[in-house]
């Protein structure tokens, strides 16, 4: 809930609140039960590395793995995709690889940039990577996803959700043709686990990125599911040694009680999935309708309208300077674009791919409604937007 005189929280995309159910159940590991996970020659280290394979077989379960050493920990989406992307490179690089091993990446063009930049880093070494476009409505065309696919292709890598206009990809049918050609399909559901189906062996996908503090649990932890094919699973080189942790895959001292937390908050979003995406979906569509009944012909949908995130909302407005615009907001939390590129003056890469102009790219916000959003708070957005609106002179 917000303290009071501070904003409405409506960022639900770059970050949400530690839910109270999951802090509850991290309390335990980060009071009394402070032992070392890898620590197994005594009670404490016993009882740590319990809580630890508890949450992972649960994980497992939760993300459709069939096994639980499938589940690899990170600190967060950002390092699972340099893992799985750098990873599997450098392991396709490997002398006992042969000079015909498979070498090419394809990805999309309005990825998250920890999906992108690694990509522009293999470009950089020698590896073929196709930065595949999206039509108006941020979709990837089936066609051109089909004749990306080379006999050197070694994985495709799609986010299952996308983390500014909430557009929601078809990662079975894209699954599928990674199938028929015996390319590896990377997925990074950092926006998408808790809030859509998706499943590792149900939609066919080989390397899954999680992120605890999209889901209501804690910021620096994270995992990626690494799919086993029967007994084995894709050769990925470690991106950090030292200890040998997480099967070799991530060295490093786990935190157990961020672990215990992650696993809490899957659950909870799942349990409270399918009545949260109607109830997130209806203020949603509230406020964009009531958005532009107040700003007639001035408010643009970025995305498409139907196959997206429940509580993703993404608008340009005309005639408008969007920096003013962001500045002058009084009463609510919003983005323009993803909050690990804010730092970045130039307008959003995603929204310039699917055709928005610099000035309409530039005067887009990005409302995240949450566990926490409430009609009033739609209220409140739309007042606030409307006023910051008024307050400006007509941009051409």
């Amino acid at each position: 809930m917000s303290r009071r005189n501070e904003p409405v929280y409506l960022d639900h995309q770059a970050t949400t609140p530690l839910d109270e159910r999951v802090l509850e159940a991290m309390l335990p590991y980060l009071r009394e039960e402070f032992g070392n996970a890898a620590s197994r020659t005594h009670v404490y280290g016993w009882r740590a590395e319990a809580a630890v394979e508890s949450a992972r077989e649960r994980l497992a379960e939760m993300l459709g793995a069939r096994d639980p050493s499938e589940i690899v920990f990170t600190s967060g989406a950002t390092e699972s995709n340099n893992l799985a992307l750098l990873g599997l490179a450098d392991a396709s690089a490997h002398p006992a690889s042969g000079p015909s091993a498979r070498r090419s990446v394809v990805t999309v063009a309005t990825e998250h940039p920890s999906v992108l930049d690694p990509c522009r880093a293999l470009a950089r070494r020698g590896h073929p990577v196709d930065f595949l476009e999206v039509d108006p409505l941020g979709r990837i065309p089936p066609e051109a996803m089909s004749r990306a696919l080379r006999d050197d292709t070694l994985c495709v890598s799609v986010m299952a959700a996308n983390n500014e206009i909430g557009v929601v990809h078809p990662i079975r049918e894209i699954a599928a043709l990674c199938r028929e050609r015996g390319v590896l399909l990377h997925c990074d559901g950092a926006q998408a686990v808790g809030k859509l189906e998706l499943s590792v062996e149900g939609d066919g996908i080989d390397l899954l990125s999680v992120s605890g503090h999209k889901l209501y649990g804690p910021k620096g932890v994270g995992l990626l599911v690494v799919r086993k094919h029967g007994k084995s699973r894709p050769r990925l080189e470690p991106r950090q040694y030292g200890g040998g942790h997480e099967g070799g895959l991530r060295s490093g001292t786990l935190p157990v009680a961020s672990i215990v937390g992650l696993a809490r908050a899957l659950e909870l979003c799942l349990a409270e999935r399918e009545s949260e995406t109607v109830r997130l979906a209806a203020l949603r569509d509230r406020l964009f309708a009531e958005l532009a009944a107040a700003l007639p012909g001035r408010v643009i949908l970025n995305g498409d309208p139907q196959a997206r995130l429940p509580g993703n909302l993404n608008v340009s407005f005309e005639g408008v300077d969007g920096d003013r615009l962001l500045a002058d907001l009084r009463g609510i939390a919003v983005s323009s674009g993803s909050a690990c590129s804010s730092a970045l003056p130039e307008p959003s890469p995603v929204l310039l791919a699917l055709g928005r102009s610099p000035a309409l790219a530039r005067a887009s916000l990005r409302f995240g409604l949450g566990r926490s959003t409430t009609p009033q708070h739609v209220t409140v957005a739309v007042e606030s937007v409307v006023a910051a609106m008024a307050r400006q002179s007509p941009v051409a």
